[in-house]
């Protein structure tokens, strides 16, 4: 079982004493300022959320959605922490519902911070290209990766890339990185295992939070010690596999509530979704009153929105409170909101999405033009770090100093650096440097 104690022990990693939780400015909230004052939140600006570079200036960017999810997380995580609070009689310990409301939207505001330009297509985007460039390659050289290696790019992971920005790429060379607390930093692993997993360990296990993965071979002593650190459940002993710390559900569920409200917003606001349709997705949660309302569509919108946010936010938050001791016993392992009333129509509502706006031409043009960018600077910078022909070596110069290998690197690391610096890239700057690389144009990126 585990202890709310240690699961809120505000220790960073890195750092070899813990910080005074009784201090106004607490070490969560502090979580908080340094994300918000880093490089790669700030290039989140940049990034797409579901519609690239939009010249419509209303709609969300990855940096918008993330003080959203943010703001949500912040509500689930007070609400929440006040009844656990009570139930366990926490602040006799020194601490209060706004730590569980700061560790919560700390989390909430990194959880993208890993993903590459291009949205999601931007992984895959990235997972094609190691496949193919690491087909050619061994063609003619070694197996340079051990399987849990090659998984890590097989699979690649924003998820994971965002643990390694955290507690590696910021701020070296200090140990842990950004030194976060390791509540903020399980919290925001949603996904707590490595990439190489055998169906056989899984032994038919479905739980929510093997979808994915949650770092790489890089940082797995890292994930480890935060684990460790604030106690939880180790699955099995032979792969790095844990229960997930219960307030992650809650960053799960912020992000879920967002995009799927959101996405309907945005895709009424770019005129895939007329009001109609809108108004009979939001409001089958919302059940706002419009019909007497002298608001403009777009007002009504707005509305319903924020109504079936906070509807969410409460059923969310009812749903954590009955199930927190399968939780804490690592039992519990499902998408909150999957047990409320609401999960049919959420389906829907992504359904409908999907149909309207993801698999829209314009949406899927983008797509595709991610997969175009981000295939060829991955295949180009991958080669110039092993071919010694006259092009790799001028493209081994355009690669920023930060990001060149080192002699004495394995080919696991070097390669590492490469999906570092393409993760990295904002929307336009990836563009801008497809086009010099393939001679489209000659500017400076």
């Amino acid at each position: 079982m585990m202890d709310w104690k240690k699961l809120l022990t505000p220790q960073r990693l890195g750092k070899n004493e813990p910080e005074d939780i009784q201090h106004g400015r607490t070490p969560f909230l502090r979580d908080y300022d340094r994300l918000v004052f880093s490089s790669p939140f700030r290039r989140l600006k940049d990034k797409t959320q579901v519609f690239s570079l939009s010249t419509n200036d209303y709609i969300r960017t990855r940096l918008i959605h993330s003080l959203e999810v943010s703001c949500v997380g912040r509500s689930l995580g007070r609400i929440v922490g006040n009844e656990i609070i009570k139930r366990h009689k926490l602040d006799e310990y020194g601490f209060s519902a706004s730590d569980f409301g700061e560790i919560v939207s700390a989390a909430c505001l990194a959880h993208d911070i890993g993903n590459p330009p291009f949205g999601h297509s931007g992984e895959d985007a990235i997972r094609t290209a190691f496949q193919s460039w690491h087909a050619t390659v061994q063609q003619t050289e070694e197996n340079f990766f051990d399987e849990s290696q090659k998984t890590d790019f097989e699979l690649f992971e924003g998820n994971a890339q965002g643990f390694r920005i955290l507690t590696k790429l910021e701020m070296p060379p200090q140990r842990g990185g950004m030194q976060l607390t390791c509540p903020t930093l399980a919290a925001f692993t949603k996904y707590p295992r490595e990439s190489l997993v055998s169906e056989s360990i899984f032994n038919g296990y479905k739980g929510r939070s093997i979808k994915k993965y949650g770092f790489f071979q890089a940082e797995k002593d890292l994930f480890t010690e935060v684990a460790e650190t604030v106690g939880l459940i180790r699955r099995h002993e032979q792969v790095a596999w844990w229960a997930r710390h219960p307030l992650a559900f809650l960053v799960e569920a912020a992000d879920d509530i967002c995009y799927s409200i959101i996405d309907v917003e945005d895709g009424h606001r770019m005129g895939y979704i007329s009001f109609e349709q809108t108004k009979d997705l939001l409001n089958e949660i919302a059940c706002v009153d419009i019909q007497q309302a002298d608001e403009s569509n777009e007002e009504k919108v707005k509305r319903m929105r924020a109504k079936a946010i906070n509807k969410l936010i409460e059923k969310t938050v009812e749903i954590f409170l009955d199930h927190e001791l399968a939780i804490l016993s690592g039992e519990f392992d499902k998408d909150l909101l999957s047990l409320s009333q609401y999960d049919n129509h959420l389906k829907n509502i992504s359904q409908k999405t999907r149909a309207t706006v993801f698999e829209n031409r314009d949406v899927v043009g983008i797509q595709v033009a991610g997969y175009e960018v981000l295939g060829k600077l991955f295949t180009e910078f991958g080669n110039s770090i092993l071919s010694s022909d006259k092009k790799s070596k001028l493209v081994y110069l355009m690669l920023p100093k930060e990001y060149h290998p080192k002699a004495e690197e394995d080919i696991y690391t070097k390669i590492l650096r490469i999906t570092d610096y393409i993760s990295g890239m904002t929307d336009s700057y990836a563009t801008s440097l497809f086009q010099q690389l393939s001679g489209i144009s000659l500017g400076a990126s």
